[in-house]
């Protein structure tokens, strides 16, 4: 979660989304320009106030997710969007690499009709397009109670560099989306600026 006090929602707009681990998601979409916060938590289940280890059970129906608070001057809903099926390989069910479970399903929990929208319609396009060699599997649903993870799982990249998960899993899949994603990083504006 980013350390930004964020005293106000005007103008700003929520996303959730869930790729796997929230701990690779968190730090991917923190690093995007316009992304205010990021937090990891907990939706699309049945209990209340479930802890990880509930979550990990597979038996609470909840998916680890990150609640992005971001502002639509800086960086749209669909970049956000593209960022989410970039990040991660929307083709598989219950899992992403290693972890394995509903609780790492690919889904998307809309706001309002307009995220449906544009999340129907990026998953339709890239389905007809065939950019994966498998069908998209993403879940689109509506957002519902947003629980936050547990404090230690708030910030977990930058506060574990050199934790054994940190450097193999979340390090390359960063650096790679870091590349792809140049011109929409935190400081990237700035940057271009210094070198005109």
């Amino acid at each position: 979660m980013n350390t930004e006090k964020i005293t106000s929602m005007e103008g700003l707009e929520k996303a959730t989304f869930g790729t796997g681990c929230f701990w690779c998601t968190e730090a991917m979409f923190e690093s995007l320009d316009g992304v205010l916060s990021a937090t990891s938590g907990y939706e699309g289940g049945e209990t209340k106030n479930p802890t990880y280890k509930e979550v990990c059970s597979g038996e609470t129906g909840h998916a680890e997710c990150v609640e992005v608070v971001f502002d639509p001057k800086k960086v749209t809903y669909a970049e956000l969007l593209e960022a989410f099926f970039r990040s991660h390989d929307p083709t598989q069910f219950n899992r992403q690499g290693a972890d394995v479970g509903t609780q790492y399903r690919s889904v998307v929990f809309f706001h309002n009709e307009e995220q449906k929208r544009l999340a129907q319609t990026a998953k339709d396009e890239l389905n007809k397009s065939e950019a994966y060699n498998r069908p998209i599997v993403t879940e689109i649903s509506a957002a519902s109670t947003f629980y936050p993870a547990e404090d230690y799982h708030q910030n977990y990249y930058a506060n574990n560099p050199e934790q054994g998960y940190c450097s193999f899993v979340i390090a390359p899949k960063l650096d790679k989306f870091k590349k792809v994603f140049k011109e929409k990083l935190k400081g990237a504006n700035k940057e271009v600026a210094k070198h005109e």
